[in-house]
């Protein structure tokens, strides 16, 4: 009887113990040696390539900042696999296994969104990488960004386009892609804008992430004879694009987003995608803080090249997290957390000195790069409008 009673103690004392854990963002992260924080990013699937240069932004900033509160903060990284039900998945282990205190990611808007309502419901804060569609942080007190939205840089890529005397502009857009349409849309209703023309957007073209084979929406772009054609996408699909729409004889100007700029455009595009022109958050050029000369450093000594953007946001999202963790003074209160994420301000990152506005948003300057001589190299700079 004394051996049942001791089990039947134990069994209280377990059930106890479980329902403190689900009262309050107090208890949402066990307390411990470290401090766990998630990354949350697409590391196989359409989108690998993009979530591998994002990780390697995570894991400088954590080699180079990689204690809060005198404590070690443990990387837990997630896969995704660039899917919007198991970015749901992975976004609720995250926080129910692994107990972070934060989580940083993801890339790609579709994929931040579609976790939106687990960390809003579980009350973690998450501070994405390069999601850029306003809907991710739209009513969500709980998802911040290191990047800009897609209204500025849709706008901007607009601005571009005009100053370029670029009178008809087509459109295609990857349908299944929240960023991709997100970014159409506002650089419409900005060069319609821009140009006082309903007609100066002479075709807008859907596909669907995964296709390869563009020719029948290219065709009929061909016959429209634009002088710019803007494409923000996957950069595998957005880099066939261009590569086809050359073999058809379209010379006219391709313009992207942030998400061109791997390496992986480069090599499906080869010399079909030069002279293309993208929005982007980061160049070497325009690095002026002094922790975006540590990164450039860290990153030259771990792997001999140029950062993209992508990396050096991811680098940022992860600094975002780490001082509101800090300035918070606790990694077990997550709602604290997420309160010293929302007062953030003036906190020195690799883009620049970055402010969180009400929405959780940053403004950020925007970088136009070209590819010239299979690189993507600094075309022009534009600087952020306050709101």
């Amino acid at each position: 009887m004394k051996f049942k009673k001791l089990l039947s103690l134990l069994a209280v004392s377990a059930l106890a113990t479980g329902l403190l854990a689900g009262c309050g963002g107090e208890e949402k992260a066990a307390d411990s040696n470290v401090i766990k924080v998630g990354v949350f990013l697409p590391l196989t699937g359409d989108n690998a390539a993009g979530g591998e240069l994002e990780l390697r932004g995570i894991k400088l900033a954590n080699q180079l900042h990689p204690e809060v509160l005198g404590k070690k903060v443990e990387l837990v990284v997630a896969d995704n696999k660039s899917d919007k039900a198991e970015a749901a998945s992975v976004a609720a282990r995250l926080i129910e296994k692994d107990k972070v205190s934060a989580i940083v990611g993801s890339y790609g808007s579709s994929l931040s969104m579609a976790a939106g309502n687990i960390v809003k419901e579980n009350k973690v804060p998450a501070v994405g990488t390069s999601c850029t569609n306003p809907q991710v942080t739209a009513n969500n007190d709980y998802y911040f960004r290191a990047c800009f939205i897609d209204p500025f840089q849709g706008k901007v890529m607009a601005e571009y386009a005009h100053q370029n005397g670029f009178k008809k502009v087509a459109i295609v857009q990857e349908v299944s892609n929240d960023y991709s349409v997100g970014l159409a849309k506002f650089f419409r209703e900005e060069f319609v804008k821009l140009t006082g023309d309903e007609n100066s957007i002479v075709d807008i073209a859907n596909y669907q992430t995964g296709d390869k084979d563009f020719t029948a929406i290219l065709t009929n772009i061909k016959a429209q004879d634009p002088d710019a054609v803007f494409a923000p996408g996957n950069f595998t699909e957005s880099a066939l694009l261009v590569k086809q729409a050359r073999q058809l004889g379209i010379d006219a100007q391709f313009m992207g987003g942030d998400t061109w700029e791997t390496q992986e455009f480069i090599d499906v595009g080869g010399k079909d995608v030069e002279g293309v022109a993208l929005s982007t958050a980061f160049d070497r050029e325009k690095a002026s803080t002094e922790e975006a000369k540590k990164f450039l450093d860290a990153y030259t000594k771990e792997y001999n090249g140029e950062p993209s953007a992508l990396t050096a946001m991811a680098y940022d999202a992860y600094l975002i997290a780490v001082n509101g963790i800090e300035k918070a003074g606790t990694a077990t209160d997550t709602v604290k957390i997420r309160d010293a994420i929302a007062a953030t301000k003036d906190l020195e990152c690799v883009t620049g000195m970055t402010t969180l506005d009400e929405n959780g948003d940053p403004i950020k300057d925007v970088v136009i790069k070209t590819v010239k001589d299979g690189k993507f190299t600094f075309k022009d700079y534009v600087k952020a409008q306050a709101k």
